[in-house]
C-alpha cells in the first residue's frame, strides 16, 4: 500500500486501511488490549492520528478526526464511531467510519453470547453508513470489524435464521434486504450497495474492513 501516490481523497482513504493493518498487527501480537468496542476505537484513532501527517504533502491539505461525531438521518440523531474530514481548500472530503467488537469473553470476565445480534448489527451498520452517505454528506463509509471467535469467520455449518446475516470469510451480498427476526425484534434492513466479507487473521484475532460498491 503506497500512501504517497494519488489524490488527496485517496491518500485519506489509504491512511484508513494503513491504520488497520497496523492497528490489526498490534492486537493481533498483543501490544494492544482491545477488550469492547471503546478501547477499540480509542487505540484505532490514535494509530490514524499517527498516520495522518504522512499522507499530507501541501499546506493546505488538513485532516481533523473526530471521534462520537453526532449526525442527523432521517429524523433521527446518529453517533458515528468517527468521522475522518479532510480540506485541500479546494473539497472537503468527510469519511464515516463504524467499528464493531466481539471477543469471546466480556469485560467482565463471563463468556458472551448473542453472536446472532452481532452478526445482525453489521449488517445494521453496514446500513448506516449508507444512510450517512446517502443523506449526510458523506463522501465514503468504511465498517472496521475484529472478533477473536472463529464462528463468525469460519462456521462449521449455517443452520438456523442466524445465518440470513451471513458474515463468514468470502461470503458476498448484493442489494440484499433483511427482515429474518431475532430475539423477538422486528428487523428492515435494506441494502443497497454490494460487500465481500473478507477477513484477515494476525494471532488469535480476526480483522474486516468492509466498503461497499
Amino acid at each position: 500500500m503506497n500512501l504517497l501516490t494519488g489524490s488527496f481523497q485517496k491518500r485519506l482513504m489509504k491512511s484508513i486501511s494503513f491504520a488497520w493493518l497496523v492497528f490489526s498487527k498490534k492486537v493481533g501480537n498483543d501490544l494492544l488490549p482491545i477488550n469492547k468496542e471503546a478501547s477499540m476505537q480509542l487505540h484505532y484513532a490514535y494509530v490514524l492520528q499517527q498516520v495522518i501527517p504522512l499522507i499530507c504533502f501541501d499546506q493546505n491539505e488538513i485532516v481533523q478526526i473526530e471521534l462520537e461525531s453526532s449526525v442527523h438521518v432521517d429524523g433521527r440523531s446518529r453517533e458515528i464511531d468517527l468521522v475522518l474530514e479532510g480540506n485541500d481548500s479546494r473539497d472537503i472530503h468527510k469519511i464515516a467510519v463504524e467499528m464493531k467488537c466481539y471477543r469471546k469473553t466480556a469485560s467482565s470476565g463471563k463468556p458472551r453470547g448473542a453472536q446472532d445480534i452481532f452478526m445482525k448489527d453489521v449488517y445494521a451498520d453496514l446500513k448506516l453508513l449508507e444512510d450517512y452517505c446517502e443523506h449526510a454528506g458523506f463522501d465514503r463509509g468504511i465498517l472496521l470489524v475484529m472478533t477473536d471467535h472463529e464462528y463468525f469467520v469460519n462456521p462449521k455449518s449455517r443452520t438456523g435464521k442466524t445465518w440470513d446475516y451471513d458474515i463468514s470469510n468470502g461470503y458476498q451480498v448484493k442489494s440484499i434486504h433483511l427482515t429474518t427476526p431475532l430475539g423477538g425484534e422486528e428487523i428492515d434492513i435494506r441494502l443497497k450497495k454490494s460487500y465481500e466479507f473478507n477477513w484477515d487473521k494476525c494471532g488469535n484475532f480476526w480483522f474486516m474492513e468492509i466498503e461497499g460498491h
